[in-house]
């Protein structure tokens, strides 16, 4: 039996080398994104963002979550930049305008919540 010896190169081709620089920026924005989701009540938030422009108390009606936790949370999400608010007379509306967020709620959304957040 003939042994071959083991070759040093590499015969499939390889994508192009990546701009490290992009992909760690990259990385960071990932993971603070990321970071903002990994909070159950900012995540059940963001949710029923997704679904259109709510105020507090809507929020609070439909979530079950009470008023101080909600404004701490909904604090958070508006310094991330993940939602903006608007003032009508006494009522603040939160919409969401995050992409990101958008599109890694959507994935979520169709993996695990369709049952719980119809629509």
């Amino acid at each position: 039996m003939k042994v071959t010896e083991p070759t040093t190169e590499l015969t499939r081709p390889r994508p192009p080398k990546p701009d490290l620089a992009a992909l760690q920026s990259s990385a960071n924005q990932a993971c603070a994104l990321l970071k903002v989701l990994a909070h159950g009540d900012r995540l059940i938030i963001l949710c029923r963002l997704a679904q259109g422009e709510f105020c507090v108390g809507e929020l609070e009606e439909d979530l079950g979550i009470r008023q101080p936790t909600l404004s701490q949370q909904l604090g958070v999400l508006r310094q991330e930049g993940l939602v903006t608010t608007r003032r009508e007379g006494k009522h603040i509306f939160y919409k969401l305008v995050s992409e990101d967020a958008l599109a890694v709620l959507t994935v979520l959304h169709e993996r695990m919540c369709s049952q719980a957040m119809p629509g």
